[in-house]
């Protein structure tokens, strides 16, 4: 058991600093791209670029700063005074804060011969949060950046050395989100062992070939109808926002913050399926598939019969057909994924990538109840095949 434990730790820590690392280089690739931006005198490019990461940075903080006050008191014993967390976060330092804080955990238990239940269950809390708030900042910011950056190449024929960059680790940064938020989901289950390299792969690949399809859809109208794509956002958006809001969600206590968390689901919906309400989801993903598909076959249409103002040299003949043969074979993957590799949705009292399962009251340890709450959504038979213990602890203030 040492040894297995061990080698998850290794494994987490693994796989926290690429997350760390590929934050830090996404972050320097905008830099770049913006000064470039400025430099050749496109100051509305790097200006959207700019508000698109300053609205992200915003949400993330709020989202941060919410969670750690409503974490239990004395859970984060090693963190600075609430005054100085406040400076943190008002600096748009929450995010990275909290890498450094996992990182540090994570270091501490790989240290260890034999690490205690509670740095394990500790180092995973932190993991999870962590997880959520880089899901968040994908689709507040690098998913509506590729886009952008889509759009532009579009409109002008032509791509730089830097947009390329931003375009390769946007769309690397958006499937890894979803493939170690989905990792965390599989933590929150206590009888499965971690996604092996054939699931992993395999999420990774129908993610990325889902989502490429409908980034090229909206940066296609975009480029044709700058001044229009606004409107189509926010009207599409306020419809994903009703039916969100019309689920019943309740994942933050603080009417506001639930508020905030509802507009980034319905921004999220926008480019991707994400559940937020208990019961079986498939009905919900297929109504969604449904009507994401249907948008974007519109947007495509319109774009077709407008080619012509659009520059030459757009290789259209093969981004229309390849973005169709992305679609379907994400299709076939995501299918493929759900048939044979998907967890059995069982909720038992085990344990977590060779953590120790959380015990009865008398030794309580932490639990992410924010990310309980949405693995019970995810997957629908966890909240009825089993009541843990410490079902009173997840049903908590989360």
């Amino acid at each position: 058991m040492p040894g297995s434990l061990r080698d998850s730790s290794r494994w987490d820590l693994v796989l926290d600093v690429l997350g760390f690392v590929a934050f830090l280089v996404h972050l320097g690739a905008n830099a770049w791209t913006v000064s470039q931006y400025v430099l050749s005198g496109r100051y509305l490019w790097a200006a959207l670029v700019l508000t698109l990461l300053g609205l992200s940075s915003v949400a993330l903080q709020v989202f941060s700063w919410v969670w750690l006050r409503a974490d239990p008191a004395g859970l984060h014993s090693s963190q600075p005074s609430g005054r100085c967390l406040a400076l943190l976060h008002l600096l748009q330092l929450g995010y990275l804060y909290r890498c450094m804080q996992g990182l540090r955990q994570d270091l501490l238990v790989w240290q260890q011969e034999v690490p205690t239940e509670f740095d394990l269950s500790y180092a995973k809390f932190l993991s999870m949060d962590i997880s959520m708030l880089r899901l968040f900042e994908t689709f507040l910011e690098k998913t509506p950046q590729l886009t952008l950056v889509l759009a532009i190449v579009l409109q002008s024929g032509q791509a730089q050395y830097y947009q390329w960059v931003s375009i390769c680790t946007s769309f690397l940064g958006i499937s890894w989100a979803l493939l170690d938020y989905h990792r965390a989901l599989r933590i929150c289950l206590p009888s499965k062992p971690a996604l092996g390299l054939g699931s992993s792969v395999t999420y990774f690949l129908w993610n990325l070939l889902l989502l490429w399809p409908r980034v090229l859809a909206v940066a296609l109208f975009s480029a044709l109808f700058p001044r229009y794509v606004a409107l189509h956002f926010l009207g599409l958006w306020l419809v994903l926002l009703f039916w969100v809001w019309f689920q019943g969600t309740d994942f933050i206590p603080d009417p506001c913050s639930e508020w905030l968390y509802r507009a980034t689901v319905a921004t999220i919906l926008y480019f991707s399926w994400f559940n937020v309400a208990e019961g079986h989801t498939r009905g919900r993903a297929t109504i969604h598939l449904v009507f994401i598909l249907s948008d974007s076959i519109l947007m495509v249409v319109t774009w077709v019969t407008q080619s012509a103002w659009l520059p030459s040299g757009v290789l259209l003949q093969v981004l229309l057909p390849v973005s169709g043969i992305s679609f379907l074979l994400g299709l076939v993957l995501r299918l493929v994924y759900y048939r044979w590799l998907h967890p059995s949705r069982s909720w038992e009292p085990s344990q977590v990538d060779g953590t120790p399962a959380l015990r009865s009251e008398w030794c309580p340890l932490p639990q992410n109840r924010r990310m309980v709450h949405l693995a019970q959504n995810f997957f629908p038979k966890s909240r009825d095949e089993a009541a843990l213990p410490w079902e009173g602890e997840v049903n908590g203030v989360l």
